[in-house]
């Protein structure tokens, strides 16, 4: 569906839709969609989220087939696979808008808080996952994070950061103002999407 909105603002007007259970979306699932969109694809955001069942972007955000470009990891972890698809996303197809999607209750930063808390590793490659998420929850709580709310928000800014750190394409894309980015968590409860503050950090 059209919007004269910008991108970020679309989505949010999308999500408010889906908590008050009005979706329009489903006119752009369709086949006629389908058809549109056989030979070519133009998303015009991107979505670094996370595999939670709970958490599927297109619905959450009241998006039609072709509108967002999904790129889900656990605890939306930024590995080269990732990455890869990030930056595919902004420079082959242009999107304009990046979204790091973090959500309350996320299974793999509470084990990644276990790490840093506790020393408790988890096993196999569950343990690749926490310890790369670990240091932001490190981050997080120097600047004050006490909940695992407030954690995962700041693991949502971070990861933000860390993809303009390892990407220079994504860099140089948020630098010439051809794409934005918000870092923004889910509420499972609520339903609602909203963005990610940079925590004030305070001195004695």
């Amino acid at each position: 569906m059209a919007s004269n909105a910008s991108p970020w603002n679309r989505l949010l007007e999308g999500n408010l839709r889906f908590t008050q259970d009005r979706s329009t979306a489903a006119a752009d699932r369709g086949a006629a969609r389908r058809a549109q969109l056989n030979e070519s694809q133009n998303p015009f955001a991107l979505v670094l989220g996370c595999s939670d069942s709970r958490v599927p972007a297109e619905i959450l955000f009241d998006q039609g087939l072709g509108d967002l470009f999904v790129v889900r990891t656990a605890g939306h972890v930024v590995d080269a696979a990732a990455l890869g698809s990030v930056e595919y996303a902004v420079e082959v197809l242009g999107v304009s808008l990046i979204v790091v999607l973090g959500h309350e209750g996320c299974g793999a930063v509470a084990a990644a808080t276990r790490v840093v808390d506790e020393g408790l590793v988890p096993p196999g490659y569950i343990r690749d996952i926490a310890e790369r998420i670990a240091p932001n929850v490190a981050r997080a709580r120097r600047a004050g994070a006490t909940t695992a709310a407030e954690i995962g928000a700041q693991h949502s800014l971070h990861t933000l950061e860390l993809l303009r750190e390892r990407s220079s394409m994504v860099d140089a894309a948020l630098r010439r103002g051809a794409v934005t980015a918000v870092p923004a968590q889910y509420s499972l409860a609520t339903g609602l999407v909203t963005e990610v503050q940079a925590p004030t950090l305070t001195t004695a």
